[in-house]
C-alpha cells in the first residue's frame, strides 16, 4: 500500500489532530482492509512534514498525548483514502481540536527557523521549496512572511 501525505492529510483530518503511533495504527487498518501490506508510515510522514503537507505541535497540557500531534498542513489537498471513513469507528479516537493561534505560531516559528537554514546553508532544492510554500503558509495562517520570502528569493537568485 502506497500513501501520499495528502491522503495521511485526509487521515488525520478525520480525527483534527494524531499522534505519530495514532497515524501509523490508521494507516496500518486500512492496510489490513485493503489486504495490503503497510507502508513506511514514518518515511510518509517526516516527506509529508518536509513539504508542509503535514505540520506537527508539541503538546500543550495534560489533557493532550505525549508525543506531538500532526494536523493537515498549508500545502496539503487532503484525500480521504479508500475505507477511511471507517477509521473514527474502529480506532476509538476522540476528534482533537487545537488553538489555530497556537497552532499557525508554531508553523510560522519551524518555517522562519527551516528559512534561514536553507539560507544559511546554501541549498538551492530548499530553498525554492520554502520559496513556494510560503505562500501557501501566508494563505494558511495570519502571519506575513514578506521578509522571509524576499531573503528566499534573494538566494535563489544569487544561487542562479
Amino acid at each position: 500500500m502506497e500513501v501520499s501525505g495528502d491522503e495521511l492529510a485526509g487521515v488525520i483530518d478525520l480525527f483534527g489532530a494524531l499522534t505519530p503511533a495514532e497515524l501509523e495504527q490508521a494507516i496500518e487498518e486500512l492496510a489490513f482492509k485493503r489486504g495490503e501490506d503497510p507502508p513506511d508510515v514514518d518515511s510518509a510522514v517526516e516527506t509529508a512534514l518536509t513539504s508542509y503537507r503535514l505540520v506537527a505541535i508539541e503538546p500543550e497540557s495534560d489533557s493532550e498525548p505525549g508525543d506531538r500531534l500532526l494536523l493537515s498542513g498549508p500545502t496539503a489537498f487532503p484525500v480521504l483514502p479508500a475505507g477511511a471513513e471507517d477509521l473514527p469507528h474502529i480506532l476509538g479516537i476522540d476528534t482533537r481540536e487545537i488553538e489555530r493561534e497556537r497552532l499557525e505560531t508554531s508553523v510560522e516559528e519551524r518555517f522562519r527557523a527551516e528559512a534561514a537554514r536553507a539560507v544559511l546553508e546554501g541549498n538551492e532544492e530548499r530553498v525554492g521549496e520554502l520559496l513556494d510554500a510560503s505562500y501557501d503558509l501566508e494563505a494558511w495562517g495570519k502571519f506575513d512572511l514578506e521578509d522571509i520570502r524576499a531573503r528566499l528569493d534573494a538566494a535563489s537568485a544569487t544561487e542562479e
